[in-house]
């Protein structure tokens, strides 16, 4: 992949956006400011302020969005993308956004309390009841099924994906 990957901490310098475009995925927006800072001749000098739009999609949107708030320190990692546009006078603008893969408080600055969202097991049915199998993956233990015998752990296999194909502990 040839992205421009991107790391660094700065402020929050707006409130976060939560919007849920037409495929039902949620983005949050928001800017972070960045002031880099100098020791030049004995003393600190603050260089300019740079602005940069975050973007983040899905399931990191709402933790964002929950999590974030105007002031707060951050430290966001993503990939720099050019987001272009038809303006209605018939001409092209390009900005670039930061889509972010993390973004964190920044523990240089204070303190967070991280609190872990657990996810609702997920149920997969084939035509007979006897094959309907459990899935569960949040770390309250391993999957089960009807009977309340393990199935195969996925979960380091696809990550928050649901298996390829249901497991039938009768086979």
């Amino acid at each position: 992949m040839n992205d421009t990957q991107i790391t660094f901490c700065g402020w929050v310098g707006s409130d976060v956006t939560l919007t849920q475009i037409s495929s039902g995925a949620h983005v949050a927006t928001f800017r972070v400011g960045t002031t880099p800072r100098r020791y030049r001749d004995g003393r600190w000098e603050d260089a300019p302020t740079a602005w940069h739009t975050v973007k983040a999609w899905r399931a990191l949107a709402e933790h964002v969005h929950a999590s974030v708030r105007n002031g707060d320190p951050v430290v966001i990692q993503g990939r720099v993308v050019a987001d272009v546009w038809d303006r209605p006078d018939g001409t092209t603008s390009t900005r670039h956004v930061v889509v972010a893969t993390s973004v964190g408080h920044d523990l240089n600055r204070g303190t967070a309390a991280f609190t872990k969202v657990l996810r609702p097991a997920r149920v997969a049915v084939d035509e007979s009841p006897a094959q309907e199998v459990i899935h569960s993956y949040d770390e309250a233990g391993p999957a089960l099924d009807l009977d309340g015998a393990p199935v195969a752990d996925t979960r380091g296999l696809g990550g928050d994906q649901p298996p390829a194909e249901v497991i039938d502990p009768a086979a």
